[in-house]
């Protein structure tokens, strides 16, 4: 068996648990390497240590190759990367694991100056104002065209992403196994706009209604883009889905409630 490692923070290449667990790999006949210097033919998965930041850059290495994706949860929430390190190897080895398929979102950019942009979001894609001042956004739905939002900006989201930048905005909670996107808007001046559900196969175009010819900024993920104020971005789901491996025994529910304190309250106190 052939797996990478990734590490974005460079305070855990060194970290005793992290090298006694790679250690551990390579004692078992595991072949490990760093994926900092490129993912090499023949990986079997990728693993991914830090918390869901981490798991979001790791999956860009991965997501076109079709190479499976452990996240090992040494960051502070843990909804991507949901598995303690001391829990993992056992399994791991014995081959007790599950690949699920998460949807991924696919970005085009039109215009004049367009920057080259990585195409592919595993969360969310967020079209955003630059400066101060209301943002009018232009979105076509399959073609149609939708009242203008006037806002922050709006984002397209998996339901993957449904519990990140969309449930901060006010976004409806989705199991990550519903294949739907969320369009949601950010800030709206409006107290007549709300978020929208639509199929997965949907198309979204958006643009900016400017009067000023300022850029505005697109967020793919975790990684930010300027875009000149012409610009177009075109949004539908990728062509593949991310493969992602579990252990089955994480719980969606369980970890609204212990990660995000759904229902707490005195009320429901045992």
């Amino acid at each position: 068996m052939k797996i990478a490692y990734f590490i974005k923070k460079s305070g855990l290449a060194s970290d005793a648990s992290v090298r006694s667990f790679l250690d551990e790999l390579a004692a078992s006949g595991v072949s490990t390497y760093d994926v900092a210097g490129g993912l090499e033919p023949g990986t079997d998965m990728l693993i991914a240590f830090g918390g869901d930041g981490t798991f979001l850059t790791a999956s860009r290495i991965v997501c076109e190759a079709g190479v499976p994706i452990l996240g090992i949860n040494l960051g502070r929430m843990g909804f991507l990367s949901d598995n303690e390190l001391s829990s993992v190897l056992e399994p791991l080895l014995a081959g007790k694991y599950i690949i699920e398929e998460r949807e991924m979102l696919e970005v085009r950019v039109e215009g004049a100056d367009a920057p080259a942009i990585f195409p592919y979001a595993l969360n969310e894609v967020a079209f955003r104002r630059s400066g101060a001042g209301t943002l009018g956004v232009c979105l076509e739905l399959n073609g149609a065209a939708l009242p203008a939002y006037w806002c922050d900006g709006l984002l397209v989201s998996t339901s993957t992403g449904s519990t990140a930048y969309s449930l901060s905005v006010g976004g409806p909670i989705c199991p990550p196994d519903v294949e739907v996107l969320i369009i949601a808007p950010i800030a709206p001046h409006n107290l007549n706009v709300r978020p929208l559900v639509v199929r997965k196969d949907s198309k979204v175009e958006m643009t900016a209604i400017d009067r000023k010819n300022r850029s505005v900024l697109l967020s793919v993920d975790n990684k930010d883009y300027v875009l000149p104020a012409n610009a177009r971005v075109k949004v539908g789901c990728a062509p593949f889905a991310l493969k992602r491996v579990t252990f089955g025994k994480s719980s969606f529910i369980d970890a609204l409630r212990s990660k995000l304190f759904w229902g707490e309250d005195v009320r429901n106190s045992r």
